[in-house]
Formats: structure tokens, sequence, C-alpha cells
């Protein structure tokens, strides 16, 4: 359960969240980015009120806005690499013309990103579901950067990858965030990566759900037991 009387992430701002496993971490993802509905208080993305919105709206809003990669990278096994990476391109207009403006098309933008990445040519017109899991992970991080972007919301990226890998991979998605001017969002269960970002939170630390945490249905969000109303800006 989650009850967060405060949390923010300013523009351009690379945060790590810290936390255990089962502390809440991908159920606050996923109300950010939209994929779930808190149950009361206010969420505020990128200026925009999610509350507000159906979820046909947040779907929208999140193709057109939000990187998104996901735990378990959520490709289309059956599509080709290529094509899982230039899907956002396809669902939004704005990403793909930033893309466009970046490398010439979005399919000329997914190579490059793919490269920088370690996924080279070979595998571009591969299905998903023939990739290694650590090229699967790569992939859904292309995805997530085509088109730039506002905000990046990573959950456990670096899973599957070694300590040598990972270290520069997390600072090959920071200079891509960097350079688009985006906000990034990384969760991560190992502290020892916080020291990368700008700033730190443990995500213990900021939920007034009281202790211990029971198991809830993702996305429970309730007042907290101070009496303070949950609100969130992203």
């Amino acid at each position: 359960m989650l009850a967060l009387s405060d949390f923010q992430l300013r523009a351009g701002e690379k945060l790590f969240l810290k936390g255990p496993s089962g502390s809440g971490k991908s159920t606050l993802l996923g109300l950010i980015s939209g994929v779930l509905k808190p149950g009361a208080g206010a969420l505020n993305v990128l200026g925009k009120d999610l509350t507000a919105m159906g979820a046909a709206q947040r779907d929208a809003f999140r193709a057109a806005h939000l990187g998104v990669i996901f735990q378990m990278f959520n490709l289309l096994p059956y599509l080709p690499v290529m094509e899982n990476v230039t899907l956002p391109a396809e669902f939004s207009k704005a990403r793909a013309a930033k893309a466009a403006a970046r490398s010439g098309s979005p399919a000329k933008e997914a190579r490059r990103l793919l490269g920088r990445l370690g996924v080279g040519d070979a595998f571009h017109d591969r299905r998903a579901s023939q990739l290694s899991v650590g090229q699967q992970q790569r992939v859904a991080v292309a995805r997530a950067l085509m088109g730039a972007p506002e905000l990046i919301v990573a959950d456990e990226p670096t899973s599957a990858l070694d300590a040598e890998a990972r270290d520069g991979f997390i600072d090959l998605l920071i200079e891509e965030c960097a350079q688009s001017e985006a906000s990034l969002l990384f969760v991560s269960h190992d502290a020892a990566l916080a020291q990368h970002f700008d700033r730190a939170v443990d995500l213990r630390a900021i939920n007034d759900a009281p202790e211990p945490l029971p198991e809830s249905p993702p996305g429970s969000f309730r007042d907290s037991p101070r009496g303070n109303r949950p609100r969130g800006t992203a």
C-alpha cells in the first residue's frame, strides 16, 4: 500500500528511487505512468492531472510523453526488434517528429539507439522472442528512448546486466536523457547505483502507510494516517 503525502520530480532531474522488493516501487511507477489509477488524492505528471483522465486518455498521454522501461520488458514477442523500437513513433506523431529531427527518420533513430546499447545490425530483424534476456532489456530501453519523451520511467532496468555493463548502461541512459532534457525516474533495490543520480529517495522513508506494509492489490493508494492528502508531481 502506498500513502505519499508528497513526491516530486523536477524537470530535467535524474532521480534514484530505492526500496526493497514489496515496498511499492513498481506500483508507484504504474501510477506515474498512468497504467494504474490512484484511489484518492492528486497525481500530476508533466503538468497534467492523471486522476482527471480516463484510461484511454492516460494511454495516449503515456504514448506521447513518457518512455517506460518495464521490469518484464513488455516487448511484442512476434515483432522484429526494429518494429518494437519504433512503436512509440507509430502511436505519437510528436515522438515520430523528434526522432526524424534527430536522425532523419524513426528507423534511423532506432538503429542509432540500438547501436549505442550494443544491439548490432544482425539482431535488428529478429523477433523479440529470439533474443536473450539481456538483449530484450536493451531493446526495451531503446524503445523507451525513441522520440525523446519528456519523462523516462525505469523499473529495475539493469537487473540482467553485470556490474561493468550496468555502469556503462546507466551513464548512457543519463546522457541520452540530458541531451533531450528529459527527467529520469530510475527505480532499483541496489542502493550502490545512487551515486550516478542527482538525488536519491528511499520509498520507505516517504511512504506514510502503516508498518508493516500489508499485501494489497496493485495501485492501492489511500490517505495518509496523519491526515495528509496524498499528492504527487512528476
